[in-house]
């Protein structure tokens, strides 16, 4: 025979307890107190013959005679015992209803905290839309209830957008895969195909595996900056935005000759600490975006600097006009201006990862959505301590010769 021996469940030190105990000894401490007073207010105002001369009697109504002084202190005696056994029969009763008052009292008061509880042990993904809604008066509690629903809002809408980023991200990979399998199979199947289809499949092979390859560097640079946002960074050193700009439109100098752009740039020292390379991907990612999302003879205005607070960078383009209330949407993952992203150019999270850069070294990033198209992003991360010392001069080059192209020199 088998015996199952189940656990009693202890006492435990709830609040709800705790409250209540601090009121039962805060309550039978001030009526054992009042009592205490009474019998002393008592046995010192019960002093009527301290005022009669020496050996004066006093006579009883049942005819006893007895001295003043005898009779007072049986008079001080019996009327202490009686203040005695009454006030502590009345503290006891006080006391008991004192004590399962608080002790209900608590616990409507702590209801909320218990509907926080249940809450937060029904929550899974699949009821995330639960909420406490407390209606209550509005006090601390009421103040918990509402910060708990706010973080269960936050929680929601961060699993929607990871859902969002996880769906797009697989679209995005799934399309140069499935774009290189059909080439692969159709160019195989073809029993005519000669070496320039195969050169020509091979090409579209490899422009679909770049886009992949740069997608997923674009997914690992992301993830990495989101890791670090409100911690310390792994990697920090004191460079300047300035440097990390040059080399970004140093990389993009062929694609903006080719559209014509009208080039503005002022490059001053920004002298910031942090990540080289995170910071060298903000500053690539918001000029390859200005370039990507501009137009044939369009302008281009980059502008760093520092106050000794605060360094800036600042990118300006024209482009597609987008509204200002679609600015917040610039920063999801696969969107842009509000829109889905997937199958246009570039991976989408260009934005997403300036954002999470700024956040990894305590900055901050705002757009303006231009006038006539085109967007004005701005980057302000703290200064570093001290200026170094110049690498990137201000040159401001404005060039919009017919056919001849522009360049931004930045050296």
């Amino acid at each position: 025979m088998t015996l199952y021996l189940t656990r009693r469940p202890r006492l435990r030190p709830t609040l709800r307890l705790r409250l209540t105990l601090l009121n039962g000894i805060l309550l039978i401490g001030a009526g054992a107190i009042l009592v205490l007073l009474a019998w002393l207010l008592v046995r010192d105002a019960l002093r009527p013959t301290d005022e009669l001369l020496p050996g004066t009697t006093v006579l009883l109504a049942d005819g006893r005679r007895l001295d003043a002084g005898q009779w007072q202190r049986q008079l001080v005696d019996a009327a202490s015992r009686e203040l005695l056994a009454k006030g502590l029969v009345a503290l006891l009763a006080i006391s008991v209803v004192g004590v399962a008052g608080a002790y209900a009292v608590a616990g409507r008061a702590l209801r909320p905290l218990h509907q926080v509880t249940s809450t937060a042990r029904r929550l899974g993904e699949a009821t995330l839309d639960q909420r406490i809604g407390y209606s209550g008066a509005d006090d601390e509690v009421a103040e918990l209830a509402k910060t708990f629903d706010a973080m269960l809002d936050r929680i929601a809408g961060a699993f929607e957008a990871q859902k969002r980023f996880v769906a797009n991200a697989s679209h995005e990979l799934r399309t140069p895969l499935a774009v290189m399998r059909t080439e692969i199979d159709v160019t195989l199947t073809d029993d005519e195909a000669d070496v320039a289809e195969f050169r020509r499949m091979a090409t579209v092979v490899r422009d679909a595996s770049e886009r992949a390859n740069g997608l997923v560097d674009a997914l690992l640079v992301l993830a990495r900056s989101e890791a670090q946002a409100g911690r310390r960074l792994g990697r920090k050193s004191e460079c300047d935005l300035a440097d990390g700009t040059a080399a970004a439109l140093s990389a993009v100098r062929r694609e903006m000759e080719r559209i014509k752009l009208q080039v503005e740039t002022e490059l001053e020292p920004a002298p910031v600490v942090g990540d080289p390379g995170l910071l060298g991907r903000l500053a690539g990612n918001l000029v390859e975006n200005a370039v990507r999302y501009n137009h044939l003879h369009g302008r281009l205005s980059v502008r760093t600097g520092s106050d000794g607070r605060e360094s800036w960078l600042v990118v300006g383009n024209t482009g597609f006009e987008v509204d200002q209330a679609d600015v917040p949407g610039l920063f999801e993952p696969f969107r842009r201006g509000g829109r889905e992203r997937t199958g246009a150019r570039g991976s989408g999270l260009g934005l997403s990862i300036v954002r999470a850069v700024c956040d990894a070294h305590g900055g901050s990033v705002r757009v303006l959505a231009q006038p006539g198209g085109g967007l004005e992003v701005t980057v302000t991360l703290p200064a570093a301590d001290a200026t170094p010392v110049v690498t990137a001069t201000a040159v401001v080059t404005t060039a919009a010769l017919p056919g001849a192209g522009a360049a931004a020199t930045a050296d």
